[in-house]
């Protein structure tokens, strides 16, 4: 009985830690666990039957403590770090990018140097502490009996399978909702704040799965309208660039900010609309993945990263398209191959080449990173070495965050505004930034217009950048990243970055408003004047109604706002359609493949992933 009431103890004072780390905030912590209606005392149990179950394996008391406890705090801190910079609390596939966090470390040192001495003392000598524990406990501690060791793991383990068993959040489960284990897969930071960060941290574990949405088949797929345009091409391929600017932005919508010269001359003057990001401040891929593919995150689970979890084949993509039209399809990215699986995604989307820092000549720096100058004169230097129609993906490098003051030494820009010395310190390295890939795109369009072969530009940022303080002392946000879910007229200007769609035989594309990143192949084809039966029939019939479709909100073409719309009980059928196309062609049997892409017929295998 006395080692069941201390096994309890130390569970209900290890999850009350991981709580109390988590959320930063010592009264929320104590209401988690006062509310009856909080599943926080289940978290206790469940860690109690964990810590139980260890003791049985390892063969003596309280050991399971030593593996638990430090590998769960550690977990609430990372998930308390990247609340508190990206917005998002930690989900478990954030680990198959955990290299690219390792690799960001530079920047960060760089940013708060005696932090990361202490993060590094404090795991040396927290490691050093675990391994001299271990070895004493083991040593003094005597060995559980067989007959103990059994019964322990009778008691424990069909307790935790049942645990493991309602914990699939695509399944009702009575006894989940008896224990008000709600799961909010549409809200993620009410989820981790009502269920606590363990249970929260477990509810997204299925994710890696993606279920069929609700009325999918092939009846369904059959029964979408046909496309009314075929593939097509103009007399004379025009050649097509996408610039995707890391963190481009207008920094001077910051509330009684000043930044002389104007940074984005250039964007200002050629601008065409506005992409509305689905993130803020980070997960570049999910943008990259919407513009490629005219898929939309929308329909996949909160938090997951596609490039991660579910590209593991090939599937539809514009850069497969076209190279299907006789194009060469080349990526270019002056950071390493591996960041967020390039390599990988860019096979399987259809592109001939990825250039990325592995690849390409040694470029030149401006700050830490390669220069958005030194990216558009490999951009150029392609183009004119390349005979065929070409598409290149460029994504840029050098206004990646954090913007540490003094990035630059060599600044043009001064910023005035009510704020500290540090954060205006930073918001001037972020501006001089963003003045360089305004510079890029002024160079790369006076190119293009003196070629004789028709050429289509589209440049626009991925994301706001992540300038956490700055976006706080200027009033523009609350907190250091914008909420998930808000009203549409604070979401708008949160989420969109500045969209330039150029030709240099028509000109600048205008008056587009909002555009969500999957709509952009339909703009882009468009304006080159090539048709698909999806990219610009398909999305094309989809974009007259709705702007923007995005996991919150749908934004119709009016500016009317639909909040929520996928917890309504029923959805626009184009919406709907529109699901079922993604999922037939991502995780389904691709039987909207002959009508909606039909480049790919008899070229795509099965999904993998």
């Amino acid at each position: 009985m006395g080692y069941a009431l201390v096994s309890l103890l130390a569970a209900a004072v290890l999850v009350f830690l991981i709580e109390l780390i988590f959320r930063g905030d010592f009264a929320a912590t104590v209401g988690f666990f006062l509310q009856p209606f909080k599943p926080g005392w289940t978290t206790v149990i469940l860690f109690t039957l964990i810590l139980v179950a260890l003791d049985a394996i390892l063969g003596r008391r309280y050991q399971g403590l030593m593996v638990v406890a430090p590998l769960t705090l550690s977990l609430a801190f990372v998930g308390h770090q990247k609340s508190h910079y990206l917005g998002d609390p930690l989900y478990p596939t954030d680990f198959l990018y955990a290299r690219q966090i390792v690799d960001l470390m530079p920047l960060l040192v760089r940013e708060r140097p005696w932090t990361a001495v202490a993060m590094a003392v404090g795991i040396v000598a927290g490691l050093a502490l675990l391994v001299y524990t271990w070895r004493e406990w083991r040593r003094r501690m005597p060995r559980l009996t067989y007959k103990g060791r059994l019964a322990r793991l009778a008691l424990c383990l069909p307790m935790l399978a049942f645990f493991v068993s309602i914990m699939d959040y695509a399944t009702f489960s009575w006894t989940r909702d008896r224990l008000q284990i709600i799961p909010m897969m549409w809200d993620q930071k009410e989820n981790y704040a009502s269920n606590g960060f363990a249970l929260a941290f477990a509810l997204n574990v299925p994710m890696a799965h993606v279920g069929a949405p609700s009325g999918y088949s092939a009846k369904a797929i059959d029964a979408i309208a046909k496309p009314r345009v075929a593939p097509s091409m103009p007399a004379e391929k025009p050649d097509i660039i996408i610039v995707m600017s890391e963190s481009f932005w207008d920094p001077t919508q910051l509330p009684g900010v000043s930044i002389t010269p104007d940074p984005i001359p250039h964007v200002r003057s050629l601008r065409s609309g506005s992409m509305f990001s689905p993130e803020f401040g980070g997960m570049t891929a999910n943008i990259e993945f919407e513009t490629l593919t005219g898929f939309s995150n929308a329909f996949l689970p909160t938090g997951s990263i596609p490039y991660q979890q579910y590209v593991r084949a090939p599937i539809p993509s514009v850069a497969n398209f076209l190279k299907s039209e006789g194009y060469e399809a080349r990526a270019i990215h002056p950071g390493t191959n591996w960041f967020w699986n390039r390599t990988n995604v860019y096979a399987d989307f259809g592109f001939d080449d990825f250039k990325s820092e592995e690849t390409l000549p040694p470029m030149q720096k401006r700050g830490p990173l390669a220069s958005d100058a030194a990216m558009t004169d490999e951009i150029i230097k392609e183009a004119d070495a390349t005979e065929k129609p070409f598409f290149f993906f460029a994504v840029s490098l050098q206004n990646h965050g954090p913007y540490e003051p003094h990035r630059y030494s060599d600044t043009t820009h001064t910023v005035e505004a009510p704020i500290s010395d540090w954060a205006c310190a930073s918001l001037l390295s972020y501006a001089e930034g963003a003045s360089d890939a305004d510079k890029g795109l002024e160079r790369l369009v006076e190119w293009a217009k003196a070629r004789k072969r028709p050429t289509v530009i589209a440049f626009f940022g991925d994301h706001l950048p992540p300038l956490g303080p700055v976006y706080v002392e200027t009033g523009f946000l609350k907190d250091n990243v914008a909420p998930r879910r808000e009203p549409a007229e604070q979401m708008k200007p949160h989420h969109e970055t500045p969209l330039v769609i150029w030709s240099n035989k028509t000109g600048p594309v205008k008056d587009l408003g909002p555009v969500s990143p999957a709509f952009l192949p339909y703009h882009i084809l468009k304006t080159a004047g090539i048709t698909h039966p999806y990219y610009t029939g398909f999305l094309g019939d989809l974009q007259k109604h709705y702007a923007v479709v995005d996991r919150n909100m749908l934004l119709e073409t009016d500016g009317q706002a639909v909040m929520d719309w996928a917890r309504q009980k029923k959805i626009d059928p184009m919406v709907r359609d529109f699901r079922y196309l993604q999922y037939d062609m991502m995780f389904g049997k691709r039987r909207g493949a002959a009508e909606f892409f039909p480049e790919t017929v008899d070229k795509l295998i099965a999904h993998t992933s």
